[in-house]
């Protein structure tokens, strides 16, 4: 059953145009448990937009754009791991930001991932600086049990730092989707058909 969750190693690295691409790939829902911020497109919506897949209502909608934990303060809300189950069957599931972003002061989004003991796909840039992100987010999710299905890059190649990262993080590289521009559903698809290896997970 395709059942499987994408987070990131920061914010802006790709992941729900990643989630988007998985979730039309193999056919299947998408959920996004908490977004935080609604002034501009929402990930359910973009993902609805680029996936042609059904997108499931967040289980908390919040108005700012900031840490789930903050935007749930400024909201008078307190995020209740309870209602963050996931869905029955195949789904899609995105995170917020990287790993370790807090929904409360005593709740972080990899202690979710471990209650849900889905498979984790972790998305990062190829960019200066996703060494040291992908390997302290892999230490975070193996430390809690979290299983890994392996990790995606978004950006241009840069062949050494997608290598040494799978080396020493000892993790399956996934493929590589580079920033479309512009971004829409066709292009994503013909992108993650190429880019990205899936063999064995779905």
């Amino acid at each position: 059953m395709s059942r499987f969750v994408v987070t990131g190693t920061d914010t802006g690295v790709g992941k729900t145009v990643f989630a988007a691409g998985l979730a039309g790939h193999l056919g299947v829902p998408y959920w996004k448990p908490v977004q935080a911020g609604l002034d501009e497109a929402t990930d359910r919506e973009t993902v609805a937009a680029l996936s042609g897949q059904r997108v499931l209502p967040e289980a908390y909608r919040l108005t700012t754009p900031c840490s789930p934990h903050q935007a749930a303060a400024i909201d008078g809300v307190t995020i209740d791991p309870e209602r963050l189950a996931p869905p029955e069957g195949p789904v899609v599931i995105e995170g917020a930001g990287g790993v370790l972003v807090p929904l409360s002061e005593d709740l972080l989004y990899a202690d979710v991932f471990a209650r849900w003991g889905l498979p984790v796909v972790l998305v990062a840039r190829t960019a200066l600086g996703t060494i040291n992100h992908s390997l302290l987010s892999l230490e975070a999710l193996r430390s809690r049990g979290v299983p890994i299905a392996g990790i995606a890059f978004v950006g241009d190649e840069n062949v050494e730092t997608e290598r040494v990262i799978c080396a020493i993080g000892e993790v399956r590289r996934l493929g590589r989707l580079p920033w479309l521009d512009p971004l829409d559903a066709a292009r994503l698809r013909a992108a993650f058909a190429t880019g990205v290896d899936l063999d064995g997970l779905a």
